[in-house]
């Protein structure tokens, strides 16, 4: 039998999530350092460690946790009906994933892409963007010779390679918006 957490546990937990929280609102991830959040929380850094494996595993609740928001927020919109209105409802996801080097950097080593042995909340929102997506080009007049989820999943592999590209000067100069709406023109219209 599995033995209660401690109500001071589930405090203790929350008020370091939350005091990290606010860290990043005002420096952002990439500045994020255990030393400020144990003593902005006032607990010991053993008592982070007890808590969260590293750094990442904190990072990635706080990142999945702002991805969740943004794909509620993507949910909760009418269906897109063209491939310029899926890039429309997706842009603010697309933009939080590409606001920082570091957060781009976590949401790729935890979306699922590398052999992990558990599920988090960013492989979860990997897993829940292509559910979305996939219904709306079942709803909308896309190609039909694919399965929209294996569709949906080329809109999220062209979404990241857009991003990817932001990255590097050598592509620099089309905006990420555009990259992408070009990719899923190619990809959804169906062939005539």
């Amino acid at each position: 039998m599995s033995k209660p957490i401690q109500q001071r546990t589930l405090r203790t937990r929350a008020r370091l999530l939350e005091e990290a929280d606010a860290l990043v609102r005002e420096s952002g991830y990439e500045a994020l350092r255990v030393e400020d959040v144990v003593a902005r929380a006032g607990v010991a850094k053993g008592t982070f460690f007890a808590h969260f494996r590293d750094k990442d595993a904190l990072m990635e609740l706080l990142i999945g946790g702002e991805l969740d928001t943004l794909l509620e927020r993507a949910e909760s919109v009418p269906v897109p009906r063209d491939v310029a209105g899926i890039c429309a409802q997706l842009m603010p996801l697309h933009s939080f994933m590409t606001s920082e080097r570091y957060v781009f950097d976590v949401i790729l080593r935890y979306s699922g892409a590398a052999a992990v042995s558990e599920i988090g909340p960013i492989a979860k929102s990997f897993d829940r963007y292509v559910t979305l997506v996939a219904g709306w080009i079942s709803a909308g007049s896309y190609r039909r010779d694919v399965d929209a989820e294996l569709l949906a999943e080329g809109v999220q592999a062209f979404a990241v390679q857009s991003m990817a590209l932001q990255f590097c000067a050598l592509h620099a100069a089309q905006s990420f918006e555009a990259r992408l709406q070009t990719y899923l023109r190619a990809w959804l219209t169906p062939a005539v």
